[in-house]
């Protein structure tokens, strides 16, 4: 059966625009990083975005605590290929000074900004700019009095915290809103987000905050972030990783692309995690093949297989694959064995096959090549394997009589 993203039934949400991203609605899901230069740093944070964009980054956001950084800002917005978001903590001048640098989208914590004057000032100038505002609530910074209210930190207190904040906004007529509830407990952040969507139609942007460095980070932002695109619930995303930003973006979209809520735009990189009857070390080709691809925009999906037994086979789905045998690869296009090239040469004919592919198409691929030749020579070394490692490894024929005999 075919599961595709339509299997993901999103959760309707009402659209707002970040610049010329569209976020909600029927949009993509997009992806967010956010700078770690000091935004006064013009040229330090502009080559930082770039490289964020470049990696996959849809809207990019930096921090403005500081008059300097608004500065930056107004310098900073019409040389970005993004649009910017200004993130603001304590201090509701720095959002005015932003959106007057000109900035695509504000990032406010309620838990930090709480006198309602301060709030509703710029919610205003945010409405009459056309400014979109994240309500972006942090299980680690909330208003002392839900901490009292709740006991802690809880899914409810948080979505409270967001709800207090959008009361605010609606006095003053400004809707224009994205709401995030992060927490770096992933089923805290998890639950916060379900009962959020059950309580608003407003886009939500999705994170795990503080989650760590690689790869544990990887895994809580993961875990978090996937359960609930799964659910439908989610519009833009950030892994909140201790690394270089640029690995937050490459997170960001290949999770997309893995649930298929964006298309493909590098290479899905497939491998069999090996067994004895492997004929090549699979993680050192694999590994080499995933840095080959690395700067190529070649979305295919590609496997790398350690023996010609199962590989075509267990891979036959991939555009393109190379399964090892008799010191040498076997290349298959969607199970359809295509060439035999020596081992010292698999990534780089899969590389060059992959190109032909990218602009030819598998069907002019599959023309360059005798079909019933490649086949031959796959069944040789297919058999060749089997005689030496045996095509029944785990002795399963004797097993079954001994089963047999004992439950008898």
């Amino acid at each position: 059966m075919d599961v595709s993203s339509a299997s993901i039934a999103r959760r309707v949400t009402k659209q707002i625009s970040v610049g010329d991203v569209k976020v909600g609605g029927d949009a993509p899901v997009s992806v967010q990083s956010m700078t770690t230069t000091k935004t006064a740093d013009v040229d330090g944070t502009l080559q930082q975005i770039y490289a964020l964009a470049a990696a996959g980054a849809d809207i990019v956001r930096c921090t403005c605590n500081e008059a300097e950084a608004a500065e930056g800002l107004a310098q900073i917005v019409p040389r970005s290929p993004v649009p910017i978001i200004a993130d603001i903590h304590h201090q509701y001048k720095m959002a005015l000074a932003a959106m007057e640098a000109g900035v695509d989208g504000l990032r406010l914590n309620p838990g930090n900004i709480r006198k309602p004057e301060h709030i509703k000032a710029v919610a205003t100038e945010a409405r009459d700019r056309g400014v979109p505002i994240r309500i972006g609530v942090n299980a680690g910074s909330l208003d002392p009095k839900l901490y009292e209210k709740y006991g802690g930190a809880t899914p409810e207190a948080m979505v409270e915290s967001a709800q207090m904040e959008m009361a605010y906004f609606d006095e003053v007529g400004f809707d224009q809103i994205k709401i995030s509830v992060k927490a770096s407990s992933v089923p805290l952040m998890v639950e916060a987000y379900r009962q959020l969507a059950d309580a608003t139609d407003h886009p939500l942007h999705l994170g795990v905050t503080e989650a760590g460095p690689p790869p544990e980070g990887l895994v809580k932002a993961t875990a978090g972030i996937g359960a609930l695109l799964l659910e439908g619930i989610g519009d833009t995303i950030r892994y909140s990783l201790t690394a270089d930003p640029v690995e937050e973006a490459k997170a960001g979209r290949q999770l997309l692309e893995a649930l298929g809520l964006r298309e493909r735009t590098n290479v899905d990189l497939i491998a069999c995690p090996s067994c004895g009857r492997a004929e090549v070390d699979v993680i050192e080709v694999a590994n080499r093949a995933r840095d080959a691809f690395e700067d190529r925009e070649i979305p295919l999906q590609i496997a790398v297989m350690g023996c010609v037994v199962n590989g075509p086979g267990e891979a036959r789905d991939a555009d393109l694959g190379i399964a090892a045998g008799n010191k040498r690869g076997h290349l298959f296009i969607k199970g359809r064995n295509v060439a035999v090239v020596p081992e010292a040469e698999m990534v780089d004919q899969l590389v060059e096959w992959a190109e032909f592919i990218d602009e030819h198409g598998v069907d002019a691929a599959l023309e360059r090549v005798d079909l019933d030749k490649a086949a031959k020579e796959a069944e040789k070394d297919r058999a060749r394997l089997l005689d030496d490692k045996g095509a029944d490894a785990n002795h399963a024929t004797e097993k079954i009589v001994e089963i047999r005999r004992t439950t008898s």
